[in-house]
């Protein structure tokens, strides 16, 4: 019902995810980020918010992706229904499709993202999304849309899009987490959100947040 991207931008330690669906609120179903562990999508034909926090929870007690996923997904009896990705703030990643989900569905891999998907127009989808990231220029935010828009253009859901996401998490800026939750045209109204988030005076006010270099800040003068 779902694609989505998590990645890793080793030159400033932000590690996070996008995501889009024909359904609603993708954003609050789908992606979960922590600056002390890495990101999360949980999605399928049933998805269990608690694989994407459990997730979490075990790579900030040092477990590596891989590691954490199979753990959290192993023991579930409605797995198979059930689709999960990690990455971790080394950018290493985990991915699990259970089988019960509706094709076309799958995962891709390179060094530091992986992009699943399920009920696809076909797994076209997947290249799409990661080729995209990979070519982008930018901060990890941009290049994660791209990687959705692309996605999109390669057929997306195969409902078309009602929702999309973007969540980015680092240790030295505060949490970006936008969500168009029902919408037309999900993917360009994030864009806008995603433009207005850069521009002050909000971007302005995000340097005067605690962080998790600087968890004292004071606030604005």
């Amino acid at each position: 019902m779902t694609f989505s991207i998590l990645a890793r931008d080793p030159a400033s330690g932000e590690v996070g995810g996008a995501a889009a669906t024909g359904s609603l609120c993708v954003g609050g179903w789908v992606l979960r980020a922590d600056p002390r562990a890495g990101a999360s999508a949980s999605q399928g034909a049933a998805p269990s918010t608690f694989w994407g926090e459990d997730v979490l929870v075990r790579m900030r007690a040092g477990e590596a992706a891989a590691q954490a996923l199979s753990a959290v997904t192993g023991s579930d009896a409605g797995r198979e229904h059930r689709q999960l990705a990690a990455i971790g703030l080394d950018g290493a990643t985990g991915h699990f499709t259970g089988a019960a989900n509706t094709p076309a569905m799958g995962a891709r891999v390179a060094p530091g993202v992986v992009v699943t998907g399920n009920l696809l127009t076909g797994e076209a989808v997947l290249d799409a999304a990661l080729e995209a990231f990979r070519a982008a220029p930018g901060a990890l935010p941009d290049r994660l849309l791209a990687a959705l828009e692309a996605g999109a253009r390669a057929g997306g859901d195969k409902r078309g899009l009602q929702s999309a996401a973007l969540l980015v998490v680092g240790p030295a800026a505060p949490p970006l987490t936008l969500r168009i939750d029902w919408s037309e045209n999900p993917l360009a109204d994030l864009a806008r959100l995603r433009a207005r988030a850069a521009r002050p005076p909000y971007a302005d006010w995000l340097s005067s947040v605690p962080v998790l270099t600087d968890r004292e800040r004071p606030g604005p003068e």
